[in-house]
């Protein structure tokens, strides 16, 4: 038998977080933004690429031998990833509960959809804008509400130092700024 996933040791590591609930269990908190680039991109999918995937396989179809046929070997593999993304999508906007940060603009605490800038305790100061899951992008400064940074930020106010677990140890972050999307009419 192997060995290969069993725990060496039950001790607990120093640096454990509350467990998170699995995805499909947390609440699927998302900005109107978000939803509304989900939601075309599931349109998009449906209405344009999918149909024309389709007439791409019914043609190759039409020409003979499947095995050895290219076209429908490929369209057929893309429309299966597009009809499980479609499922995703579907699924996940169904779950959505639309939160629009806008309503706390003027607040100095961090709540969803804030954009917070902090200080660590290098002297290095980061922004972050808080999001829900499936909108999320690190590279533009987005990360998860269910996320450890997010979860530290999350209710503080300007001014207050809050801890963050991390495996290398306790950080402290200092909130310096905190600000919201403008409402719109």
């Amino acid at each position: 038998m192997s060995k290969a996933f069993t725990r060496e040791t039950d001790e607990e590591t120093p640096y454990s977080l509350p467990p998170l609930p699995p995805l499909g269990a947390a609440r699927n908190y998302m900005t109107p933004g978000g939803y509304a680039s989900l939601r075309s991109e599931l349109l998009q999918l449906m209405d344009e690429e999918r149909p024309q995937v389709v007439e791409v396989v019914h043609w190759a179809a039409r020409n003979g031998d499947r095995s050895e046929n290219g076209d429908y070997l490929y369209g057929k593999k893309r429309l299966r990833e597009i009809d499980r993304r479609i499922r995703f999508l579907t699924s996940r906007l169904e779950t959505a509960e639309i939160v629009d940060p806008s309503v706390h603009a003027g607040s100095d605490q961090v709540f969803f959809g804030a954009t917070a800038r902090y200080l660590d305790e290098q002297g290095k100061e980061t922004t972050v804008t808080i999001k829900g899951i499936d909108e999320a992008d690190s590279g533009q400064g987005e990360i998860s509400w269910i996320s450890p940074v997010a979860r530290a930020l999350l209710k503080a106010r300007i001014g207050d130092e809050v801890r963050l677990e991390t495996p290398s140890g306790m950080r402290l972050l200092e909130i310096l700024s905190v600000s919201y999307p403008d409402r719109s009419v």
